[in-house]
């Protein structure tokens, strides 16, 4: 039991990690559109990328896929770009998001950050043949901490509609450009 806990803080404190934002930026601009109201896709939303991130982090750990770093590390703040333009779309055309295209796309990208994941993981496996256990702690470790931050950016933006009456869109355009601006800082500085 020891050795799921171990793994499992390693993951939670991973994606809470503040120097790693990255991927707390990433979930801000995948649900920055949505409220509590929405909070069954909302939690559909961050599965799939949970479950995209889950079989990356196990094909590279076995070895199955092998990609250099410097693309993973370019193409995560591209996914940040891409999903932030999106809701800047999605908002200006005033569409109802497609949730099948959401949750396809969410997957997609959580593939691309598990390999980011995934270095992390192989690294402090070395050379073990025991990966079932670390795979899946870390793993859970991963997706409750992406909990905690799906319920932390919900709290901002109610706190955002409640003391500065930011509508919902407003607040999305914001959350939005903030990314934007800082994927891009993150692609300059990778390239």
């Amino acid at each position: 039991m020891q050795e799921f806990w171990v793994w499992f803080q390693t993951g939670f404190f991973h994606i809470t990690d503040l120097a790693g934002y990255d991927h707390m930026l990433f979930l801000l601009v995948l649900i920055g559109p949505y409220n509590w109201e929405n909070r069954k896709e909302l939690f559909w939303l961050i599965s799939a990328f949970t479950l995209g991130h889950c079989l990356s982090l196990a094909a590279s750990t076995l070895h199955l896929v092998k990609i250099k770093s410097y693309w993973i590390e370019l193409l995560i703040p591209l996914t940040i770009l891409l999903t932030a333009l999106e809701n800047m779309v999605l908002l200006t055309a005033h569409k109802i998001p497609n949730w099948k295209f959401k949750y396809t796309l969410s997957a997609l990208f959580g593939l691309i950050h598990g390999l980011g994941f995934s270095y992390l993981l192989k690294a402090l496996l070395g050379r073990t043949e025991n990966w079932l256990l670390p795979l899946f702690s870390f793993n859970v470790g991963i997706e409750i901490g992406q909990i905690l931050i799906l319920c932390l950016i919900l709290l901002v933006s109610f706190l955002l509609f409640v003391v500065f009456k930011l509508k919902e869109r407003n607040r999305c355009f914001l959350f939005s450009g903030i990314a934007i601006i800082l994927a891009v800082d993150m692609i300059l500085s990778r390239i």
